[in-house]
């Protein structure tokens, strides 16, 4: 890649980085906050997600310095909603899963045909999110039809 593109590389994955960072934050707020007959399957849950997004966070960051970059040290500004019923954190959740996909798509295409091995991180990672956005999906059909 040429250095221009590892710059843009760089940059997006730092987006990357923080928007997983700020997963931390959002997935943990929502483990407290969810109540209700879920509450112990539902708390877990984001308890992992937290989890799952501290890690993509240090890949990304791994990948950043490995390009020669400087990792961010902010994150992505969390808007409270003040609605923490079973259904709005799920909704939430799901927002953040495709907002996430999206930044991925973003960093795959720069990088296609430039580097299989962060095209295939990129793709490792959409592959995951979608996972997870078809996860909450099928935890949301259950309010559906309730």
């Amino acid at each position: 890649m040429n250095d221009n593109k590892t710059n843009e590389v760089i940059e997006v994955l730092n987006k990357i980085m923080e928007y997983e960072l700020s997963g931390v934050v959002r997935y943990t707020h929502y483990a407290l906050m969810i109540t209700g007959r879920d509450r112990l399957s539902l708390a877990q849950f984001f308890k992992d997600q937290a989890t799952e997004s501290l890690l993509h966070a240090q890949e990304a960051g791994e990948i950043v310095t490995g390009l020669g970059g400087h990792p961010s040290l902010k994150i992505q500004i969390i808007e409270e909603s003040n609605k923490h019923s079973t259904v709005d954190l799920l909704n939430e959740s799901s927002t953040h899963e495709g907002d996430a996909v999206a930044l991925y798509k973003v960093l795959l295409d720069i990088v296609k045909d430039e580097s299989i091995y962060i095209e295939e991180y990129a793709r490792g990672m959409i592959k995951a999110e979608e996972m997870h956005a078809i996860e909450v999906k099928k935890m949301l059909k259950d309010f559906a039809e309730g």
